[in-house]
């Protein structure tokens, strides 16, 4: 079975406060084993990495660039300026996020193995140059 990317447009209410979004919902949750909030800056680069073992949703609050590899070909995907997107990622698939805009970009990242610094499940594979 080939392993693909699947990228969903994630909607949310927003009001005077704020906004509100669930990131994952109660068929991803259970196999959740790691999270993590990420706050990166106009022009850095999250990611440049695939997953040895552990398949990933990261949920980005656009604009930004999503690069990923599936077998010899990198596809680009725009994250367009106030929507919200959730990218399943399967085990061996390389990934790069990239602020293109003038503020925070916010990824939430969730993974199904537990994180480890002593045995990181990630094996660097730059996509994108910084």
């Amino acid at each position: 079975m080939e392993r693909k990317v699947v990228i969903e447009t994630v909607t949310f209410s927003t009001d005077s406060r704020g906004l509100v979004l669930e990131p994952v919902g109660p068929d991803a949750l259970p196999s959740q084993r790691n999270v993590h909030l990420v706050f990166t800056e106009p022009g850095c680069v999250r990611g440049n990495h695939f997953h040895r073992r552990g398949a990933e949703i990261t949920v980005a609050l656009g604009p930004g660039l999503f690069r990923y590899r599936e077998g010899d070909e990198v596809r680009d995907f725009h994250l367009v300026d106030g929507q919200a997107y959730r990218f399943r990622i399967p085990p061996g698939i390389a990934h790069a996020f990239q602020n293109t805009g003038r503020g925070p970009m916010v990824l939430i990242g969730f993974n199904t193995e537990v994180h480890d610094p002593e045995r990181p499940d990630v094996v660097r594979d730059v996509l994108i140059e910084v």
